[in-house]
């Protein structure tokens, strides 16, 4: 892909962040570290397997030898597109974190255009928790995860809460919204 694609697709997951993530408050921790600089969006120039988890495990290198970057979003602007390979990576990426004994410092959160919570039914709107202009496989520090957690008055109300207003604003609603993000 050339530079160029590569920052339409930082542009595109940026865009989703604000108009999405923060706007609607997905996430009540990402507006803390977006307005302190701390979180990192990158697209490298991978399409197959290997060089995806060559990718991921050189983010996390830089994520775990940089106290200033609390979270790394690696976009994957080229092909991951099915969802079904995208897992096949989550799941290669969680055994990397593992094999590299970088469990106890990482999590990984995971977000794709066509992401479906299992038992749940692909146009159930709750699946827009998780949907995202292009996969991304999103890497966090635990101590700040652990941080953020005990900040919070009810984390474990995070999850259906969002699950209820994704489904109150309905499928149209964030088709939208992605669309207009892919346009960015």
């Amino acid at each position: 892909m050339s530079s160029d694609q590569l920052s339409k697709a930082e542009a595109q997951v940026n865009a989703w962040i604000d108009s999405v993530v923060v706007s609607l408050n997905i996430c009540p921790f990402a507006k803390r570290e977006l307005d302190a600089g701390r979180v990192r969006v990158c697209a490298p120039d991978v399409a197959v397997m290997e060089a995806a988890l060559e990718a991921i495990a050189d983010e996390a290198i830089k994520l775990l030898h940089n106290d200033v970057t609390a979270t790394t979003l690696v976009v994957l602007a080229q092909g991951f597109e099915e969802f079904d390979d995208y897992l096949d990576l989550l799941d290669m990426s969680e055994a990397l974190l593992e094999e590299c004994g970088w469990s106890e410092s990482l999590q990984l959160a995971s977000f794709h255009p066509d992401y479906c919570f299992d038992g749940v039914e692909q146009d159930d709107a709750a699946n827009y928790t998780n949907r995202s202009p292009l996969p991304i496989i999103h890497l966090l520090r635990q101590d700040d995860v652990a941080k953020a957690i005990a900040g919070h008055p009810d984390v474990d109300s995070i999850p259906d809460s969002n699950q209820a207003m994704a489904r109150s604003k309905g499928g149209a609603f964030f088709d939208e919204l992605l669309r207009r993000c892919k346009q960015a």
